[in-house]
């Protein structure tokens, strides 16, 4: 009658390895010292054989809260590019000049 059902981690080691293959150095050490904090903690979440699955949540959602929180250093763009928007400028200024080559053909 003592059986419990295990929760699912799954969710949680993904979010550990997001966190893992992140960069320290293009973000502020503060916010950084936060994810590395619920790093630590999830970590111990995952490993607990014990664990219900309310803390596995709570894991999780303090986890997301800290990567969501991370601040770019000041000058790093390297982050901030996070959409196609300068590959499809690129395309259509190739467009553009094409387009302009062709009219001088005529």
């Amino acid at each position: 009658m003592n059986l419990r059902l295990k929760p699912n981690k799954d969710l949680l080691a993904d979010l550990i390895n997001k966190a893992n293959g992140l960069n320290a150095a293009n973000y502020s050490a503060k916010t950084w010292a936060v994810v590395e904090n619920e790093v630590i903690k999830a970590q111990a979440v995952l490993n607990n054989s014990e664990v219900s699955e309310a803390e596995v949540k709570a894991a999780h959602a303090a986890l997301t809260k800290a990567i969501e929180g991370l601040v770019a250093k000041p000058g790093d763009t390297t982050t901030s590019i996070k959409t196609g928007e300068n590959g499809l400028m690129t395309v259509f200024a190739g467009l553009s000049i094409l387009s302009l080559l062709r009219r001088k053909e005529d």
